[in-house]
C-alpha cells in the first residue's frame, strides 16, 4: 500500500505569474507577481461586494462613490501596511534609514498597520461623503476579509512567513527556511492564516451583515466584532507560524499587536451598545 505524504513536499512555486525576459535588461529580474495579484483580487472582491450592498439597499454609495471609496481604502491599506511594517517589525532599521519605507520592491507589509490605514481612510471618506462613520465602518468590515484570504495564499506561493517545524504529514519544506537543507518540514501556516483570517472571518461578518439587523440597530458593533474575530484568528494562527521578528513579552509580535485589536474591538462594541441604549 502506498503511503500518502511519505515525504514532505518541497515548496517549488514561483512568486511570478509572468517573469520579464532576461533580454529586457534592467527589467529582467522583475515581473508580475502573485503578491500583487492577491492585492488586486482583494480590492476587486471588496468593490463588487460594495456594489451588491448598494443594489440591495444596504449601502449609501453608488457605483461612482464606491470607486472613490475604494481609492481611499487602497491608499489606506498600502500606506498603512508599509508604514506599519517599518514601525512595528523593522523599528531599528527604520530609525537608522527612514527612507527604507520607500523600498517597496524589497517587500514588507503589516496587516495591523493596514488596519490603522483603513480606519483613517474610512473616517476621511465618511466625512467627505457626509455619512456617519460607524455605519460606513460596518460596511467596510464586511468586505475586508477576502483581502486577507488572497494575501495569505500569496505568502504561501512566495514561500515566506512559513510555519514552525512539524512532523505532521502535510508539512512543507520551504527552501528559504534556515533548516531546509536538514530536511525539516514546517507548518504551511500561510494556508492556516488564509482560512482563519480570511475565509472564516468572511463567513462570520457576511452572516452578521446580511442575516441580522445589527448594522441598523447598533451601528459600529459589526466593526467591533470584526476586530475581535480577526484578532482571535490571528492569535490562533501565530501558534503555528515561525516568528519573523523579536518577541514582545514572550509573544510573537502578531499575537501581541492582535491583543490591541481585540481590546479595541471590545471598546467599539461597548460604545455601540451605549449609543444604542441612549438612542432608545
Amino acid at each position: 500500500m502506498v503511503e500518502l505524504f511519505a515525504s514532505p513536499w518541497v515548496h517549488n512555486l514561483s512568486p511570478f505569474v509572468w517573469k520579464f525576459p532576461d533580454s529586457w535588461g534592467d527589467w529582467g529580474p522583475g515581473g508580475i507577481r502573485w503578491y500583487g495579484i492577491s492585492y488586486l483580487a482583494g480590492f476587486l472582491a471588496a468593490y463588487y461586494l460594495l456594489l451588491i450592498a448598494y443594489k440591495k439597499g444596504r449601502s449609501p454609495y453608488d457605483k461612482e462613490q464606491v470607486i472613490n471609496l475604494m481609492t481611499f481604502q487602497i491608499l489606506g491599506v498600502l500606506l498603512g501596511g508599509r508604514i506599519g511594517f517599518a514601525l512595528l517589525y523593522r523599528t531599528e532599521e527604520f530609525l537608522s534609514d527612514p527612507f527604507m519605507i520607500l523600498y517597496v520592491w524589497q517587500g514588507g507589509m503589516a496587516s495591523h498597520g493596514g488596519f490603522i490605514g483603513v480606519i483613517i481612510a474610512t473616517l476621511w471618506y465618511a466625512r467627505k461623503s457626509h455619512q456617519s462613520f460607524w455605519p460606513v465602518a460596518d460596511l467596510i468590515a464586511s468586505v475586508v476579509p477576502p483581502g486577507f484570504f488572497f494575501g495569505r495564499l500569496a505568502n504561501f506561493i512566495n514561500g515566506e512567513l512559513w510555519g514552525r517545524t512539524t512532523d505532521v504529514t502535510w508539512g512543507v519544506l520551504f527552501p528559504k527556511a534556515p533548516d531546509f537543507a536538514l530536511g525539516i518540514a514546517r507548518h504551511p501556516s500561510q494556508i492556516y492564516a488564509s482560512l482563519l483570517e480570511g475565509l472564516l472571518v468572511f463567513i462570520f461578518v457576511q452572516f452578521r451583515f446580511w442575516k441580522t439587523s445589527l448594522c441598523q440597530s447598533k451601528p459600529g458593533r459589526l466593526g467591533g466584532e470584526f476586530l475581535i474575530v480577526y484578532a482571535i484568528a490571528r492569535i490562533l494562527g501565530e501558534f503555528f507560524r515561525e516568528p519573523d521578528a523579536s518577541l514582545i513579552l514572550g509573544m510573537p509580535r502578531g499575537q501581541f499587536y492582535s491583543i490591541g485589536l481585540l481590546l479595541g474591538g471590545a471598546a467599539v462594541i461597548y460604545w455601540a451598545e451605549k449609543r444604542s441604549k441612549s438612542a432608545n
